[in-house]
């Protein structure tokens, strides 16, 4: 009986490998090495069909070449991480200096002012040229190990975001997820990046690109809108951005918390023992408690001045209430970290002194050393509350750990099974909690409040708020996140099956991949020389706007040399050359008033003229007399709708009317576009006309004309006068010239 073949590869992209390292003399590499169980992608692997290929970095300086390809062959046989060595100082400014110091504030909503702003570096090109570098070299470390007919690549974070458009550009191909761990700002924010469009179009190589919240992924598809001009849509619980012919998958979904790994910290007989201490040192206190690492965004001594306005307004807390803050160390270094310190050590110290009394001190922080797991397990075991009080955070998984723990922590009674949680309305986790005290962190009366009413209010709220976030979490774990992630990412790479033809365009950060159906057959200039000398009877077919002019041009008449193309095309007698376009009469015969046997079809095809000195004919399609009295409806209902929304006008044209929106705020705009369509799909039931949508317009027009029967009539009338086309080349560049092409 034939085996079956293993599920396909995942190979996870993160800065960081899923590993730990201790110096070790004895070790060739200077180091051991054991896997990382509080990171990410370790915890994520347990729930693939497969045990996955690691690519990231060492926490530990390049080794020299000629240990490195020892080491990495060692790192992959034993732990599956395939090593990326960055040469210190390219990881210096790839890490330190464009990820943490500019990069990560924006994304945070910390805009760099001046060139001392707090925290933020301005832009400068050196720095994003070390993070391309540094993406570039992660695209090299894949390439040695990716099939790209079967593996998938899932990459983590802002770290990598240009790393898509590295791989796509070698594979087009490759299946890529990627996941963004930090919040995705508004629009005006990310707008004022030089580099933006670079960063969208990577993140757009991706197969599918996954955020914590709705708001992060809204920001994206906003920022994608109004800086690409790219729409998307919502279909069956999916949302999707068509990008040159691909499509994208927009996933929301926030990351749970590894319960296996949570749990075996939890029933450790160190933890235990930790509770037993705190219970002695802290009796009779009420504990709340904070974890948080030591950054600008996390709100520190907001927290910390909640707190004191606590002990001021409510003077039965004092000498009971205390705020245990761990602070993490910090993952960068610079001036905003210190400064952060100092906040936090100058408002803690006035407020022990304050309110402290001896053998108690309200404000108790933990930091200068890593506290390990356990001793923060019993921390959140021994807690009341916990406090997230972040001005700005992505992945933040505190809470739900802190609910784990009170649940599951043995050392606790049957009673104590629950908890309450204060958490900032500006965290990637807080729309997930649905129990919890949500609060605007600059407000610190409304956070002193929030902390008094958890650590106040009834045990059975208490209990039935821990209930509910219990429930969600352990059902929603990382494992739950992991396959969910994966199965759409199988789900969105589905069209890879299908034979597409694809095309890389763009140079460096521009590059991307049109994908086109099996039936498209590429139109190679010889081939269209060669069949145009062969041929003795031919027909050509130009759409004007985005084809003869460029749309972004406000002067639209045709230039000196479209002028003198189409009138050496016109010169040939075996040639009939016609401009087919949406435009009205009086502006393209005043435009190729030069061209004297050029054929021109109006208004779609509803007026059309076989050379200078004809005669504008109606289509032929029209039997009768057409009325317009529509127009005298619908004029009013457009100019209203043109009052409403700045950046919008009505173009009238004799057989239609038309209402554009492009200068107007692209979301706005698209609204008011389909609140016009709706309105006058309804107005017009019983009327002889179509109303449509197109690009940035909304158009009405009489049924029964349209540029493919235009181009039936041409073709007819070849035929008639026994030149019936032998060759035909018809160029359009938009879906209003779909008609033309199927009429061809």
């Amino acid at each position: 009986m034939p085996s079956l073949s293993p599920p396909p590869r995942r190979i996870i992209v993160s800065h960081r490998l899923p590993l730990r390292s201790t110096p070790d003399p004895s070790s060739p590499f200077q180091f051991s090495f054991s896997l990382d169980p509080d990171s990410l992608p370790l915890q994520l692997s347990s729930s693939l069909p497969s045990p996955p290929l690691f690519v990231g970095t060492l926490p530990l300086p390049s080794p020299s070449s000629s240990l490195s390809d020892e080491l990495s062959q060692h790192l992959l046989s034993t732990f599956s991480c395939l090593p990326v060595f960055l040469p210190s100082d390219l990881h210096h400014h790839f890490y330190h200096g464009f990820c943490k110091h500019y990069l990560w504030p924006l994304l945070h909503y910390l805009l760099p002012l001046s060139p001392s702003s707090h925290g933020g570096l301005p832009f400068e090109s050196a720095l994003y040229r070390s993070y391309l570098s540094a993406n570039k070299l992660f695209a090299d470390r894949i390439t040695e190990i990716l099939n790209p007919e079967e593996d998938f690549v899932w990459v983590h974070d802002y770290h990598l975001i240009a790393l898509p458009t590295f791989l796509r550009k070698r594979f087009p191909c490759v299946k890529l997820g990627f996941f963004l761990h930090s919040p995705f700002p508004s629009s005006e924010i990310f707008r004022t990046i030089p580099v933006r469009d670079d960063l969208l179009r990577a993140l757009l190589n991706s197969d599918m690109v996954g955020f914590h919240t709705f708001d992060y992924a809204r920001h994206f598809l906003s920022s994608c809108s109004r800086l690409l001009g790219l729409g998307y849509q919502s279909k069956r619980g999916y949302i999707g951005l068509e990008y040159y012919g691909r499509n994208i998958i927009v996933k929301i979904l926030p990351v749970g918390i590894d319960m296996g790994q949570l749990q075996s910290v939890v029933s450790s007989p160190e933890t235990a023992s930790k509770i037993r201490e705190l219970k002695e040192t802290y009796k009779d206190r009420v504990l709340i408690v904070g974890v948080d690492d030591v950054d600008i965004f996390k709100g520190i001594g907001l927290k910390f001045l909640a707190m004191e306005k606590l002990l001021e307004e409510r003077p039965e807390l004092q000498g009971r209430a205390i705020l245990i803050q761990i602070t993490n160390p910090a993952r960068s270094q610079g001036k905003d970290i210190q400064e952060v310190r100092d906040e936090t050590h100058s408002i803690r110290d006035r407020i022990n002194t304050r309110f402290g009394q001896p053998g108690y001190q309200p404000v108790v922080v933990i930091e200068n050393r890593p506290v390990p797991m356990y001793e923060k397990a019993a921390f959140y075991a021994m807690a009341e509350c916990c406090v997230m009080n972040a001005v700005r955070d992505g992945l933040n998984r505190i809470p739900y750990t802190y609910t784990v723990c009170r649940e599951l922590s043995p050392a606790l009674s049957d009673s104590s099974k629950k908890s309450v949680i204060v958490v900032s309305e500006f965290v990637g986790c807080s729309p997930s909690l649905s129990g919890a005290i949500r609060v605007n962190p600059w407000n610190i009366e409304s956070v002193s409040e929030a902390m008094y009413s958890a650590i106040s209010m009834s045990e059975v709220e208490k209990q039935l708020r821990h209930e509910k976030h219990y429930k969600y979490i352990s059902t929603h774990d990382v494992a739950y996140w992991a396959q969910s992630f994966d199965q759409d990412l199988q789900r969105a790479c589905q069209d890879h099956s299908v034979k597409k033809n694809c095309y890389g365009i763009g140079f460096g950060m521009s590059f991307r991949v049109v994908a086109l159906g099996p039936g498209f057959n590429k139109l190679l200039v010889e081939n269209v020389v060669s069949g145009y000398r062969k041929t003795c009877s031919r027909l050509v077919l130009l759409d004007y706007d985005g084809t003869m002019v460029s749309q972004s041009l406000i002067d639209k008449r045709p230039s000196e040399e479209v002028i003198q193309i189409v009138n050496r095309l016109c010169a040939d007698p075996s040639t009939v050359v016609f401009v087919v376009s949406g435009r009205g009469k009086d502006d393209l015969a005043k435009w190729f008033e030069p061209c004297e046997k050029l054929g021109i079809a109006a208004e779609h095809g509803y007026y059309i003229r076989w050379n200078r000195d004809s005669q504008w004919e109606t289509s032929a399609c029209i039997n009768t007399p057409l009325d317009f009295d529509w127009m005298k409806v619908v004029l009013p209902v457009m100019r209203q709708y043109t009052e409403a929304t700045d950046g919008s006008h009505i173009e009238q044209k004799d057989s239609a009317l038309v209402w554009h929106h492009q200068e107007a705020d692209p979301d706005f705009g698209l609204c008011q576009a389909k609140e016009l369509l709706d309105h006058l799909e309804k107005l017009l039931a019983n009327e002889p006309v179509v109303a449509k949508r197109g690009h940035h317009i909304v158009e009405v027009t009489p049924q029964g004309i349209s540029k493919g029967v235009v181009v039936e009539t041409i073709i007819s009338a070849m035929q008639d006068h026994n030149k019936a086309p032998d060759f035909v080349l018809c160029v359009g560049d938009d879906t209003s010239d779909e008609d033309m092409f199927e009429a061809v």
